[in-house]
């Protein structure tokens, strides 16, 4: 019952302008800052150990920044879920798409590498209103938020959604038939296709499938970032330049090209970053695992005492 009230206000909500709830977003981060201790600590710790160069304040500010568009991201997927095209096209803006459309004349497979910023869902339904795409589909435990994510996620175009236990076959196979494939490998999901590749100076257990299944493919990789622009401005996606020189034999080179890219981006924009995410869960042997910290500010001391 609870995520079926949730889903009729997020509807509500969809009504009302950017400008209403670009705030209201803001305020819903900050009770989530001041209630979700459990993601606050994931966050702090996170921060900790990827800015150590920040003395606690700065690192605090950043904690409430990133709770803030957290919750506007949150109340704002409601206009992905219902919103009409015409919209999202005014809302999220989108640079680049053509390098996708002059691979696919040329009959190239693609990956679009798309990060786990917090705007990802502007960036999958807009990439979904251009291209009919190939994903992966992690289902959800609430069955009301499974079946209405799926919904949201194929409303537009003819999409495929697999899930991770359908294996690889079948996404190499729709990216040769021309499909683009919309990729997130940036979070710990404890698969045994993975290697610890430095993230911000820290191992961080990394999928290999970017490497992996580009060469299988024959794709070219396409980094696919989204921007959550200020105030009513709305989103930004942008396709960037086709990667050059990759996939190579060497998957874990690869691997850690792609945590150095994915860092600079990070740098750019680091409160949009999906730090409520346990990154570093899994840790090499021996080393102990940081969100069992109950003091973040340590951790940053330990990086910055092993950097000089």
């Amino acid at each position: 019952m609870p995520s079926r009230a949730a889903v009729a206000l997020l509807w509500l909500l969809h009504f009302l302008p950017l400008a209403l709830l670009a705030p209201l977003g803001h305020g819903l981060g900050a009770l989530l800052f001041r209630f979700a201790k459990k993601r606050r600590h994931i966050v702090r710790v996170n921060l900790a150990l990827c800015f150590p160069e920040l003395d606690a304040a700065g690192r605090e500010a950043l904690a409430r920044r990133h709770f803030a568009v957290l919750g506007r991201s949150m109340l704002e997927r409601s206009l992905f879920w219902w919103a009409s095209r015409d919209r999202l096209n005014r809302i999220v803006q989108v640079v680049g798409d053509d390098r996708v459309r002059a691979l696919q004349a040329a009959g190239r497979p693609v990956m679009l590498l798309a990060p786990h910023f917090v705007g990802l869902d502007a960036g999958g339904v807009a990439v979904t209103m251009r291209f009919d795409i190939v994903s992966i589909y992690a289902e959800q435990s609430d069955p009301v938020f499974d079946r209405l994510l799926l919904a949201g996620r194929s409303r537009f175009g003819d999409q495929q959604l697999f899930s991770r236990a359908d294996g690889p076959r079948a996404t190499v196979k729709a990216m040769k038939a021309g499909r683009p494939f919309y990729y997130l490998p940036d979070m710990d999901f404890r698969t045994k296709d993975a290697i610890f590749a430095p993230f911000f100076g820290v191992p961080a257990w990394t999928i290999t499938g970017l490497s992996r299944l580009s060469r299988l493919a024959g794709a070219v990789v396409v980094p696919c970032v989204t921007r959550m622009l200020p105030g009513s401005a709305g989103y930004r996606v942008e396709f960037g330049e086709p990667w050059e020189d990759f996939p190579t034999e060497d998957a874990e080179a690869d691997t850690r090209r792609m945590n150095a890219w994915l860092e600079a981006v990070v740098r750019t924009m680091p409160e949009q970053y999906y730090w409520v995410h346990r990154r570093f869960k899994t840790r090499p042997e021996g080393e102990a695992r940081p969100y069992r910290s109950k003091d973040p500010e340590s951790l940053a001391a330990g990086r910055r005492a092993a950097s000089t």
